[in-house]
């Protein structure tokens, strides 16, 4: 049985972060499928500690506030600058968002189709709750306006529903082969410190303090060690969940892009700028996950 499993594990190549995390549901589902077939149980390996993936997970988390680093030596933020922030952070999103969709692609398209829709419509609720209000005497929230405040509760919002999809990706990797979760834990630690940066692209430039947008990066990604640990122990039960997760984080990153980010960051930057730093950015994005 060992080595009917290992061979149902070992065909996929893990050395990058993108490669890795689009091959990690199919190895370990495949794991799980075959002792599914032989009868046996499912329950994980028991010299893998709950605590040990709970860490793992946590550590992921923490890593999405290290986003912050970069303005530590920014002292003033423009509206030029904060044009150019928000075409950068649209850029990463868009980036990170492809990755989604290749990762969720290749475990079931007609659920990544669906996760595509409900992403949409997330923030399309989102939009409506939290309605555009063009008075100028609009009231502060925590020092903030109406228009900053809806802006930064979606993308919160849309981080959140990403880091689920995570989430459930570490607990699942932990269920596979020997190292295989200590890897895609390391390789999406590594992913979320980008998806910090723009997150804090969107905060700091609204006056949110970089300590604040830090704790807020974290706060993001928390559902990322509460999902491990039940995904790692119940592996097929979350099975059909992973794709319609990748699938609902990578919508709402395009919705939020294409009808929130890039209209707005032509207000304070050139059709050119716009373009050129999301270009550039959603293309570091993917080679930065298809390398790492």
């Amino acid at each position: 049985m060992e080595s009917t499993a290992r061979a149902a594990i070992g065909g996929c190549d893990h050395g990058g972060n993108l490669k890795a995390q689009c091959c990690l549901v199919r190895d370990v589902l495949e794991f799980a499928e075959v002792n599914s077939s032989l009868n046996t149980t499912t329950m994980p390996d028991a010299s893998i500690s709950i605590w040990y993936v709970l860490a793992a997970a946590t550590l992921t988390a923490v890593c999405t506030g290290l986003g912050v680093i970069p303005f530590l030596f920014v002292r003033t933020v423009s509206n030029r600058l904060l044009g150019l922030g928000n075409a950068m952070a649209a850029g990463l999103m868009l980036g990170a968002s492809i990755g989604l969709i290749w990762e969720a692609w290749l475990l079931s398209v007609p659920r990544t189709v669906v996760g595509l829709f409900l992403g949409a419509l997330l923030v399309v609720i989102t939009g409506w709750l939290l309605p555009e209000d063009e008075d100028d005497d609009q009231p502060k929230v925590a020092s903030l306006d109406k228009a900053d405040l809806r802006k930064i509760v979606m993308l919160m919002a849309i981080m959140t529903a990403h880091s689920f999809a995570e989430g459930i990706g570490v607990g699942v990797s932990f269920g596979g082969r020997e190292g295989f979760g200590t890897l895609i834990s390391t390789a999406i630690a590594i992913h979320n410190i980008p998806e910090g940066i723009a997150i804090a692209l969107v905060m700091i430039p609204r006056g949110v303090s970089k300590l604040k947008a830090s704790l807020w990066s974290i706060f993001s990604s928390l559902p990322q060690p509460l999902m491990a640990v039940p995904a790692y122990l119940f592996v097929l039960s979350f099975r059909p969940i992973l794709p319609i997760g990748l699938g609902l984080a990578a919508g709402a990153m395009f919705y939020m892009v294409f009808v929130e980010l890039l209209p707005e960051s032509r207000e304070n930057a050139s059709l050119l700028e716009v373009i050129s730093i999301c270009t550039l950015s959603a293309a570091a994005m993917v080679a930065y996950q298809w390398l790492m």
